[in-house]
């Protein structure tokens, strides 16, 4: 029997098992690129107003770090896309990532490959549909980012130069994770060492863009996302870099399928190291197991919260340089909801991370559906522990995490733009600001209990919702929606601090709100079978 047979069937259970997940985010990065070429369309009208702005950000160390540069100062379509070429790749990294680890790792630490493979299915077979579904994906987010880009009024050449550019980035991260998949017996510590490559090849590239010329601006050229970037997309499309990128994802997808032939199923090229016959006195209650397990995820995020919020803070106060002309400001303004444009910059970026923040707080309580299909629930629930207190203990740590986050990026941003400014009294402003997200990311955290008691099988209706709350916020004006269907979403009700008054009343009914919530999926936990 060949080693690849069954990959066919594989790859159409994958995509069928995605059906929902991949073309959800698809849309949602597709979306996103169009809409900020929108949105630079209208505030750099000219010529001039466009090169001062590019000027601005490459004046920026810290823009630069964050979103990398503008190569062609006089291209609306290199401004438009600087944002969406820096962050946007690393949420197009991390799916591919989530989905490669999804269909290889994660497949075979629940036991799901085992019985693949008892039938007529190769031995690299599912890593090889595993990494099929990531690059179609991939594929069709490079060619619908491009028709989206180009059907906004930007050049074509370069509208497809940037989707080949999130592609390859797609794709080289697939190919890390599948290496990542072989080391490790546990999905989520596959997720953990490609999530760690992310950021280091990251900050590499950072250093890289920020050196002078007679620095180590080679150090962009060994990342990923440097990669992604060098193809100058509407500012010389360098199609000959996706030579780059596929000969790496060729290479270290070589060496993953080495690794698949070296190990035994179920097991990883690095042995696992057995725990301690005992538990510590520190594991003797749910909550306490909760946060063991969550602990080493809810520290990453917070240190790129805190780093996000440092350089948000350094950058905001630059923000009249790089919003020069009055129909920029004018636009920034009423995003943020408030005159100062310094206060409505930080209210708009200040709000995405609370966005971020819900996801995080939807991923801390889906780990309680993990827990369950994986079996690792059920000795738990034998002793002396209820359904209640077991599931409580991850609710705590969501809820908890989504506030320190939260406060992490509102110091970060708070010190950060006090020293910038010489008055460190702009800290407690940017804190209050921070932590006013988090009753509208706790409503997501309730949605997603609730789902998960319920309906468990539906529990990742959580990222449904989110998206769907994205959507509305991102393009309910754009597209004349009714101002009652964009309030369904919980964000719509935040202040938008700093600089305008305060009403406790939307916050106060989004927390109640989401404890209802929380407290019903808890509820209806009791009444259900465990899986």
């Amino acid at each position: 029997m060949s080693s690849l047979a069954g990959t066919g069937v594989l790859v159409r259970l994958g995509l069928r098992r995605d059906r929902i997940l991949v073309p959800s985010w698809i849309a949602v990065f597709v979306l996103m690129a169009a809409s900020s070429a929108v949105a630079t369309v209208d505030l750099y009208p000219s010529v001039g107003e466009r090169m001062a702005a590019a000027d601005a950000v490459n004046r920026s160390q810290a823009l630069v770090a964050m979103y990398g540069r503008v190569y062609d100062p006089s291209s609306i379509g290199a401004i438009s896309m600087i944002k969406m070429g820096g962050i946007g790749a690393i949420f197009v990294a991390l799916l591919a990532i989530v989905l490669t680890v999804r269909h290889t790792r994660a497949d075979e630490e629940s036991g799901r490959l085992e019985l693949v493979g008892a039938a007529a299915t190769g031995r690299y077979a599912p890593l090889a549909a595993g990494l099929t579904v990531v690059a179609v994906t991939n594929v069709v987010l490079a060619l619908l980012t491009g028709l989206a880009l180009t059907a906004t009024g930007l050049p074509l050449d370069g509208s497809f130069a940037f989707g080949a550019a999130w592609g390859g980035v797609g794709l080289a991260f697939a190919a890390i994770a599948a290496v990542a998949a072989q080391l490790t017996t546990s999905a989520r510590t596959a997720t953990s060492i490609s999530s760690t490559v992310l950021a280091v090849v990251y900050v590499l590239r950072a250093v890289g863009d920020t050196a002078s010329p007679a620095g180590p601006r080679w150090l962009s050229w060994l990342s990923p996302i440097g990669w992604g970037q060098q193809f100058r997309p509407y500012a010389g499309n360098r199609w000959w870099v996706l030579l780059i990128t596929l000969a790496f994802a060729g290479v270290v997808v070589a060496g993953a399928f080495v690794l698949v032939s070296r190990r035994d199923l179920g097991t990883g090229v690095l042995p696992a190291r057995p725990g301690p016959p005992v538990a510590s006195p520190s594991l003797r209650t749910p909550l306490a197991l909760a946060w063991r397990l969550q602990r080493g995820a809810l520290l990453g995020w917070a240190v790129g919260f805190l780093l996000f919020g440092a350089v948000l803070g350094t950058i905001v106060s630059d923000i009249g340089g790089f919003l020069n002309s009055a129909s920029a400001r004018d636009f920034i303004t009423k995003l943020g909801g408030e005159k100062a444009l310094t206060d409505a910059f930080l209210a708009l970026e200040l709000g995405l991370a609370g966005i971020v923040a819900a996801a995080y707080g939807i991923q801390a309580v889906l780990r309680l559906r993990a827990e369950e299909t994986e079996l690792r629930a059920e000795p738990v629930l034998a002793g002396a522990v209820g359904r209640i207190r077991w599931a409580a203990g991850h609710v705590a740590v969501a809820v908890a995490g989504t506030t320190l986050l939260m406060a992490c990026v509102g110091a970060g941003a708070g010190l950060a733009h006090g020293a910038r400014v010489g008055n460190l009294g702009q800290t407690g402003r940017v804190f209050v600001a921070a932590l006013v997200q988090l009753p509208a990311a706790w409503v997501l955290v309730g949605i997603t209990v609730a789902a998960f008691g319920l309906a468990p099988r539906l529990a990742a209706v959580g990222w449904i919702a989110l998206t769907a709350f994205l959507l509305l916020g991102e393009f309910g004006s754009l597209l004349g929606l009714h101002q009652w269907v964009m309030d369904l979403s919980p964000f719509a009700h935040t202040p938008r601090l700093p600089g305008v008054p305060v009403s406790a009343v939307p916050l106060v009914v989004l927390t109640l709100l989401a404890v209802a919530l929380g407290a019903g999926g808890l509820a209806a936990l009791r009444r259900r079978d465990i899986a």
